[in-house]
């Protein structure tokens, strides 16, 4: 029943900013830790930005000082501010979370649909 969606993709053009959102589709789930990915074509999935309920996150190298993961738990979602965008960050970028209604030792794990992030001149 419950679901995590994604939104804020599109078109941008290199050095501009985008944010995706990612939010629980049932509100009495919340996220626990979450994460972003990005798989761009012809590459594996790799790991953007992590962020636990606590607010601790760890970043990929590649996007170290130009991505900004944040949580508003009030409201149940999850965000991937992106600036100073580059071409190399083209791809289909995944939100992952750990949802459960109620705690639990090890809440399920879901995957959002994916949000195409397009950048280029």
């Amino acid at each position: 029943q419950v679901q995590l969606v994604e939104s804020g993709g599109g078109l941008v053009q290199p050095g501009g900013s985008l944010r995706l959102s990612c939010t629980a589709s049932v509100s009495i789930f919340r996220i626990y830790d979450m994460g972003w990915y990005r798989q761009a074509p012809g590459k594996q999935r790799e790991l953007v930005a992590t962020i636990t309920r606590g607010g601790t996150t760890n970043y990929a190298d590649s996007v170290k000082g130009r991505f900004t993961i944040s949580r508003d738990n009030a409201k149940n979602t999850g965000y991937l501010q992106m600036d100073s965008l580059k071409p190399e960050d083209t791809a289909v970028y995944y939100c992952n979370a750990d949802l459960a209604p109620i705690a639990m030792m090890t809440p399920p794990n879901y995957w959002g649909q994916g949000t195409q992030v397009t950048v280029s001149s």
